[in-house]
């Protein structure tokens, strides 16, 4: 016969997301001796992002010509490293099943998708004429791929210091 719960015994739910097996499983998979490859290629495109508006910004400012040539660089740097930076989240997000369970990780996937579309258009927008791209599309661009950073970190630093995802749980003992 089934054990007779209390109303408050019914009444609390549990998650089944957390009673998963994999669920605390968000160690990097994909990393080299222990650092996860995804965080330590990150920092180029968002590093980049922030240097192509800086040079728009620097354009704008002193008109100077090697500004739009600097943000070209920038800008298609910053996309091809996002890609490659980008493929190893998504190889993490889709090996690590405490990572792939939780909804926060697809929200901060969506975002760096929606992140790398803008850095290439940045970058491809201004291929033709880096002088004449920059003012006032080229300039709009950067400002929306460097909010759009700042969001998609934001996404991915709580990922990390909420959840510990992709951190070492025995620091090498």
């Amino acid at each position: 016969m089934r054990q007779k719960r209390t109303w408050r015994q019914r009444r609390r739910l549990s998650d089944p997301i957390e009673e998963h097996a994999a669920f605390n499983d968000t160690e990097s998979k994909f990393a080299i001796a222990g650092h996860p490859l995804h965080a330590m290629l990150i920092t180029y495109p968002v590093a980049l992002a922030f240097l192509t508006f800086g040079a728009d910004a620097m354009f704008w400012w002193t008109g100077d010509e090697f500004w739009p040539r600097a943000a070209v660089w920038t800008a298609g740097i910053g996309f091809i490293m996002g890609v490659v930076a980008g493929i190893s989240g998504t190889v993490e997000l889709l090996i690590v099943p405490g990572i792939r369970i939780r909804a926060p990780s697809w929200t901060h996937f969506i975002l760096a998708c929606t992140l790398l579309s803008v850095l290439g258009v940045n970058w491809g927008y201004r291929l033709p004429d880096p002088q004449e791209a920059v003012l006032p599309v080229g300039i709009l661009i950067s400002a929306l791929g460097l909010l759009m950073t700042t969001i998609t970190g934001w996404h991915g630093g709580k990922l990390v210091f909420d959840y510990q995802i992709g951190t070492q749980r025995d620091h090498g003992t």
